[in-house]
């Protein structure tokens, strides 16, 4: 597995404070976020390495993990392992006279962790006298996406859907955006020789929505006025995602005008009480089917 600095994709040094992660996160999603980006392949790539890289370190026991073993953090502790056998083996070549493969597997196993790494095969890497190796392995992670409608997205809710035919249960935090993934610790394959089960990685796939458009924690909708209150002022009715609200027009409205309804937005992701801002842009609709009348009036208005 490549090496990946995470701290150079968030943007920040190995120094940073947890709330120094949080806000280069959603600084750096905010610009790299597919709705932002349709279509962009090269965005999407690095949205997901974002995600990634703040998985890691937004998780401080994770974090010290990956600070101590780079790449290899998820296999730390038979990482240190590998490490101290290769060292004995060093040892043994150089002050032991030489061993055998018979001699050097005798009373211990080595797993393909330690092969993986440092290129183990033949006499003394690899398996034992026993021809057989009884190191626990994790199980393989499972990858897996969730669908969900932009209300859904909206609200923390429990989900509960098979993987392997096996019934998982979560709860969905409110604010979770298109593209996120998130880890479910020991709901991946089982391990072998009694290892530990590998981890389930849950992508999330937000529908887009017909009345918004979602752009970080803030929404954008259009509401339709006509002509007689975008000139004189009046109200509107205008849909949220907490139902309808009645918003104020200013006489002289123009259309194409965009005003902010602070706090009306997308839940913030595990912030409680936090919500961005709905952008409400007026389209102006104008009459037809005028009588000969109303032609008149407005001539007048030409005119005057």
């Amino acid at each position: 597995m490549a090496y990946i600095d995470y701290y150079k994709i968030l943007g920040v040094d190995k120094s940073a404070t947890q709330d120094d992660i949080k806000k280069a996160y959603r600084k750096q999603a905010r610009k790299l976020h597919p709705d932002l980006n349709p279509n962009d392949k090269e965005a999407e790539r690095q949205f997901k390495e974002l995600n990634e890289a703040n998985e890691v370190l937004s998780n401080p026991e994770n974090r010290s993990k990956y600070d101590k073993y780079g790449e290899h953090w998820k296999h730390g502790e038979e990482y240190e392992k590998a490490q101290q056998q290769q060292q004995r083996q060093y040892q043994k070549q150089n002050y032991g006279g030489g061993f055998s493969g018979a001699d050097f597997g005798e009373g211990e196993d080595f797993s393909d962790f330690f092969q993986d790494m440092f290129g183990g095969s033949g006499g003394g890497f690899g398996k034992s006298s026993r021809g057989r190796a009884s190191g626990k392995f994790k199980g393989n992670d499972i990858k897996a996406e969730l669908n969900l409608n932009l209300r859904d997205a909206a609200k923390t809710h429990p989900q509960t859907f098979d993987i392997n035919g096996k019934k998982v249960r979560i709860t969905i935090p409110a604010g979770v955006y298109d593209g996120q993934q998130i880890k479910l610790k020991g709901h991946g394959n089982p391990g072998v020789n009694g290892g530990p089960h590998g981890d389930l990685y849950i992508t999330f796939n937000i529908k887009a929505d017909p009345n918004f458009e979602r752009i970080g924690d803030d929404l954008k909708t259009k509401v339709t006025i006509d002509l007689y209150t975008a000139v004189l002022g009046g109200e509107v009715n205008v849909n949220t995602l907490e139902g309808m609200v009645n918003l104020k027009v200013k006489a002289e409205t123009q259309t194409g005008t965009t005003v902010r309804l602070k706090g009306k937005g997308f839940p913030v992701y595990k912030k409680e009480g936090e919500h961005g801002d709905l952008f409400v842009t007026y389209e102006v609709k104008l009459p037809t089917n005028l009588t000969e009348k109303q032609k008149e009036l407005f001539e007048q208005l030409k005119n005057s």
